[in-house]
This record gives structure tokens, sequence and C-alpha cells, in this order.
């Protein structure tokens, strides 16, 4: 039980650095074409919904990219967040049945 407990801890934590790795990259390529068109924006613009809807109708041309931007960044905060709950609840067991 033990071993399997480990693997999976490990497991889960390849998949969480992975993810970080894949959508960081995403964001990254993102946020670059959103550098270039000199967008600007505060991080708080980013997870309200009236405050990036007001960015977006200050560079309607680049809407889809702030959107996608945004929705990136949120998976992204969503799956480590997720991640690191199931890490910290089996190492948690690991630590109870030892």
């Amino acid at each position: 039980m033990d071993t399997i407990l480990i693997w999976l801890v490990i497991g889960l934590f390849v998949a969480m650095l992975f993810l970080q790795f894949y959508f960081r990259m995403k964001v990254l390529k993102v946020y670059r074409v959103l550098v270039n068109h000199r967008v600007q924006f505060q991080t708080g613009d980013l997870f309200r919904k009236e405050r990036l809807d007001i960015v977006k109708e200050r560079y309607p041309q680049r809407a889809g990219d702030i959107q996608l931007f945004a929705d990136h960044l949120r998976y992204s905060i969503r799956m480590a967040s997720l991640l690191i709950l199931l890490i910290t609840c089996f190492g948690a067991i690991l630590m109870y049945f030892r």
C-alpha cells in the first residue's frame, strides 16, 4: 500500500510539473503577442470579468488574445491548486499510515 501511494504522489508531482510547463509555454506565447502589440493591463484585470471587459474594449483587435491569456492563466492556477491539494492529501495519508 505504501509503495502505491508513494508512486501516486510522485506521479502527481510529475504531472503538476508537466502541466505547469505546458501551460506556462502557452501563456508566454500569448503574452509575447500582447507585449508586442503593447497591450497593457493589471494583474487584477485578468481575474474579474468586468475589468477584463474594459481591457478588451480598450484593445478590441486583441480581445481574443486577452481572453485566451486570461483563460490559460486561470486554468493553470486551477490545475496547480488541485494537484497540490491531491499531493498534500496523499502525503498526509502516507504519514498517517507509517
